[in-house]
């Protein structure tokens, strides 16, 4: 056992503690918490993202496909997403506001509680594990922030849920074409379709990159053709978020006085940087995921988290889009191993409130270090989710080197 990883398992369980007082704590003591807000019927004041959401489907519905009004609402904020997500929600912007934003709450959270039991039961986890997983989830600050502004995160979670079990069960092809609509309605999520092309399954690669353009495509027909150009010119002019709970790194250089492109490099870098990892893993040991490119099933949120950390806004609530891996991460261990407790402390991290941003005000010495917790939280939870596919099942290099791109689990060396 090496120095790093004594260090790491004895640190993980006092991380666990520390993030469970602390949260007791602000929730005792700080701001109210969010969950109290959720009913709250200002839907422009307290469910911004939504108000922003249903004011582009609500053109929509009243113009009509084509219009190319989507963009142009009067909305308290710009909407940064693709015309396809008004398209898909458009059946919201039939109803008022505040039903919108309630059938959108409750769908919300019947779609994360159905994907993290549907990604617990994929991995035959058990009662325990499912339990603490599910509860976690729920009582976590990115939820509850995401259920409050009125986020499509559940909506996302639900499609790389989806195409991972596809992946898991053998079908290559519909993994990819559900991974490429997931990023066609959040586009900052593309890495992700790297991943296939680092592992040279080709096929589910271009199916990828196809299915996201298809997707796009068929968003900008029905909003209108113009809404392209205006969709990606309010996208590339939004400037970092400055915010704690931007946790990228451009966010973390901007909150520490240094130039955002040292976070951006610094995230390019990462990515690259997994990407190649996994490149020489399906070199030495072939495309079959199980037999060694990606054993532990979390490959595909390790390219994500590096993703979200490089981008110039992601917000902590992204962390909800990361919990299959670190589900994932808990089924590659053992009981009382490192990997569990680490799992442990970041699913006990995400349940600090987001009044943790009151502790730090400006002049305070500690600052920067209570600016940082977010984006470590993701950098933690990156290097975690890396972790599995140098362990987990013990391959043996491939004598094959012309495996093929199926997906098919197999054993090490066969």
């Amino acid at each position: 056992m090496t120095g790093l990883h004594r260090l790491v398992r004895g640190a993980a369980p006092v991380v666990t503690v520390v993030a469970l007082v602390t949260a007791a704590l602000l929730l005792a003591f700080g701001e109210s918490p969010l969950l109290r807000w959720i009913p709250h019927p200002d839907v422009a004041g307290m469910h911004v993202d939504f108000d922003t959401f249903w004011h582009s489907a609500r053109a929509l519905v009243e113009h009509g496909p084509g219009s190319s009004a989507i963009y142009d609402t009067g909305a308290r904020l710009h909407n940064l997403n693709p015309p396809l997500l008004t398209v898909l929600l458009a059946p919201l912007g039939a109803l008022d506001a505040l039903t919108g934003y309630r059938v959108l709450t409750a769908c919300s959270v019947l779609l994360v509680a159905g994907a993290v039991l549907a990604v617990c039961r994929e991995l035959a986890l058990g009662r325990t594990w499912t339990l603490l997983g599910l509860g976690a989830v729920l009582a976590s600050s990115p939820l509850h922030g995401t259920l409050l502004l009125g986020q499509i995160y559940p909506l996302l979670l639900a499609g790389l849920v989806a195409g991972w079990i596809a992946e898991r069960r053998g079908h290559p092809v519909a993994a990819a074409v559900l991974y490429g609509v997931t990023v066609a309605v959040k586009p900052s999520l593309a890495p992700l379709l790297l991943l296939a092309a680092a592992q040279r399954r080709w096929r589910p690669f271009v199916v990828g990159v196809g299915s996201a353009a298809v997707a796009t495509l068929a968003g900008v027909a029905v909003a209108g053709w113009p809404t392209a150009w205006q969709w990606l010119a309010m996208a590339l002019a939004e400037p970092v978020g400055p915010t704690l709970d931007n946790a990228s790194l451009p966010g973390l250089a901007l909150r520490w006085g240094l130039p955002t492109v040292v976070g951006t490099v610094l995230g390019a870098v990462l990515l690259l940087g997994t990407l190649t990892h996994y490149a020489r893993r399906t070199a030495r040991y072939g495309t079959v995921l199980a037999a060694g490119t990606d054993p532990g099933g979390t490959a595909p949120f390790a390219v994500l988290a590096t993703g979200l950390l490089a981008a110039p806004i992601s917000w902590h609530n992204y962390l909800l889009l990361l919990w299959p891996g670190l589900l994932a991460l808990v089924a590659s261990g053992r009981p009382g191993d490192t990997r569990r407790r680490v799992a442990g402390a970041l699913f006990a991290l995400a349940v600090i409130p987001v009044s943790w941003a009151d502790l730090w005000a400006a002049g305070n010495p500690l600052s920067p270090v209570g600016h940082a917790l977010y984006t470590a939280v993701l950098l933690t939870t990156w290097w975690a989710l890396l972790r599995p596919s140098t362990g987990g099942i013990a391959p043996e290099p491939r004598r094959d080197r012309h495996s093929g791109d199926t997906g098919e689990p197999v054993r090490p060396g066969a």
